[in-house]
């Protein structure tokens, strides 16, 4: 028995194809490439002339993808940006009844591979588009494969269909063999598990970022004062990072940015202020030296309010007794005056606009030492030390805890 050894060649060839487009498929993180890959890929290997795949989209329709067909320089979908006008093809008529007059319907309802070797001397199909095609066009579409593409749960997530197979020479059209039938089936397998891979990967970082978005729009909700902000600065993020990646000259000019790159830049700004998720509310929006929930300042004024109830008590119950009232009314008034100055400057200092000095800081400590009764009688300072070290801040409001 002879062995044709150029018919080896060729099925080895064709082997070492699917295993290539295989590996590339499995590391292809473009869609768009990844679905040119497919239809190139089982194009070489079947010397076919064109080809289209189509996904079930939503409504349970099979939508066109990539198309090509390399004799009439057609390439549509996939990275080419130039749209596909086709409408999508129903599974099932107006009456719910099963589309079988066409190939690539009939191969996923039937699931199974639909192989025709001239779709001018076929029965049971409808071709009026594909004669009208070639009729517009001067194209002979001939011989015809169409392989439902599985995904790993055995669900068909599409169809890939090839059209017009080449003879090794490439002088005419022949039918698809049952070699490069099977080959293909083979493809198709590998291709809907990358494909469902893909939208599975896409799926979770669509999740991922919307969850990172959330975050961003609580932070922005939490504190009136910043609302917007984690919003707003990714979009200028990017800006700044699109145009130092496209300087040509000056200190970018070898600056550049991967798809990865853009991507975990963009994360990072969304998240940049994600810290604020845990913080209290007294210091995000702390806007005085003394706020805590609540402005402590109130408390203070209450306090120094009871200091002067209680010299004016006191002043009454002197001039009661007889005692010198020329005295006791300017001792009077030098503690109201020493009160209300006291108050005045941390009321002034409270609001953390100005640098404190030395001095000032010891003025702050000078009016803590004044003394008011609390309710059960004890004499207490007009300022605790959590207070003396609020109001001694240097600059702004925020202590250095």
């Amino acid at each position: 028995m002879s062995i044709n050894k150029s018919s080896i060649h060729n099925v080895f060839r064709k082997i070492n194809l699917l295993n290539e487009v295989g590996i590339a498929l499995s590391s292809e993180k473009n869609f768009s490439s990844l679905l040119e890959q497919i239809l190139v890929g089982a194009k070489k290997i079947t010397h076919a002339d064109g080809g289209t795949i189509y996904l079930l989209n939503a409504d349970k329709k099979l939508e066109m993808v990539v198309v090509q067909t390399d004799s009439l320089d057609i390439h549509l979908g996939g990275n080419t940006n130039n749209p596909i006008s086709f409408k999508p093809v129903s599974l099932y008529d107006e009456k719910g009844e099963p589309n079988l007059s066409m190939v690539v319907t009939r191969a996923v309802i039937e699931d199974k591979p639909i192989n025709i070797p001239d779709a001018y001397n076929t029965q049971g199909y409808d071709f009026s588009g594909t004669y009208e095609f070639d009729k517009s066009t001067g194209y002979h579409s001939q011989s015809f494969l169409a392989v439902p593409m599985k995904n790993h749960e055995n669900d068909v997530i599409g169809v890939l269909q090839l059209i017009n197979a080449k003879s090794e020479k490439a002088d005419k059209i022949i039918p698809f063999s049952d070699e490069d039938q099977h080959l293909v089936e083979s493809l198709a397998s590998q291709a809907a598990v990358a494909i469902t891979n893909k939208q599975l990967i896409d799926s979770l970082n669509q999740l991922f970022n919307s969850l990172v978005q959330l975050i961003a729009t609580a932070i922005d909700e939490k504190s009136p004062h910043t609302s917007g902000h984690c919003k707003r600065l990714p979009i200028i993020t990017m800006l700044i990072a699109d145009a130092a990646h496209n300087t040509k000259e000056g200190v970018f000019k070898e600056f550049l940015l991967s798809n990865d790159d853009r991507y975990e830049l963009e994360v990072a700004a969304w998240l940049h202020d994600c810290g604020k998720l845990t913080t209290p509310e007294y210091v995000m929006d702390k806007s005085t030296k003394l706020e805590r929930i609540v402005d402590r300042i109130e408390l203070v004024d209450l306090r120094l309010e009871i200091i002067k109830r209680d010299a004016e008590i006191e002043k009454l119950t002197a001039l009661s007794q007889d005692i010198n009232s020329d005295e006791v009314n300017l001792a009077y008034e030098e503690k109201i005056k020493t009160i209300s100055e006291a108050g005045k400057f941390i009321r002034h200092h409270n609001k953390g606009g100005e640098f404190m000095h030395e001095e000032d800081i010891e003025k702050i400590k000078n009016c803590a030492k004044l003394k008011w009764k609390d309710k059960q009688g004890v004499m207490q300072p007009l300022l605790n030390q959590d207070e003396i070290h609020n109001l001694c801040i240097i600059k702004g409001t925020l202590t250095q805890e």
